[in-house]
């Protein structure tokens, strides 16, 4: 009997994956708050996730950082060696400023409290994962979670996020992360929440 093919094995995301990447996190963001403070038009907030996730994939993350990706999912990883190169320059600040319109100054000032607070300890940093919401339940964010944290665990590391989404947090802390704050964005924007998991040996993830 043929075996099922496997959908969410993980594998690195390339170039030529962008606008596959940008769908998925595009439906996967549709409903998050943050996004929806960046984005309040319901009318055009597709078009400008899924160019703000072209943006950050093919100028930041994809060139610096370990970006992998199931068939229904995907997730920006930065390891602490890149997180200076991560740093957006004036072309990627100009393209974002774009697809944000009149919100760019919101992002920019989110952007500069998280990396005011932001730890200061070498770490892992999961800056993006996303499930398109018609395979969730079938392991696929679990699946590039776990890729992840084992590199970081193999390097003796913690890693770091913001949910920007409450419902989300009970999935981080099944995976060891536990809540460091929970703040407001800028102009009376919603809430984030800091989460830290420590290292652990590789075999507890």
């Amino acid at each position: 009997m043929p075996r099922m093919p496997i959908q969410n094995d993980v594998r690195p995301a390339v170039a030529e994956d962008a606008e596959r990447i940008a769908a998925t996190l595009t439906r996967a963001f549709d409903d998050d708050p943050m996004m929806g403070w960046f984005f309040p038009d319901e009318r055009s907030r597709a078009a400008g996730l899924g160019r703000y996730f072209t943006t950050i994939f093919t100028r930041q993350y994809g060139p610096y950082g370990m970006c992998e990706r199931t068939d229904d999912a995907a997730a920006f990883w930065v390891p602490p060696e890149a997180q200076d190169k991560v740093v957006p320059d004036a072309t990627t600040l100009g393209e974002l400023a774009d697809v944000l319109g009149d919100r760019a100054e919101l992002f920019r000032e989110a952007v500069a409290l998280a990396a005011e607070h932001g730890p200061k300890e070498p770490h892992w940093y999961l800056a993006v994962v996303g499930a398109d919401p018609a395979a969730r339940g079938k392991g696929h964010g679990a699946a590039l979670l776990r890729s992840g944290l084992e590199r970081a665990d193999a390097a003796g590391l913690p890693v770091y996020l913001e949910s920007s989404k409450e419902a989300n947090v009970p999935f981080y802390e099944h995976f060891g992360f536990t809540v460091l704050a929970e703040a407001g964005l800028p102009h009376g924007g919603p809430p984030v929440w800091a989460m830290r998991r420590a290292p652990r040996p590789a075999t507890a993830v």
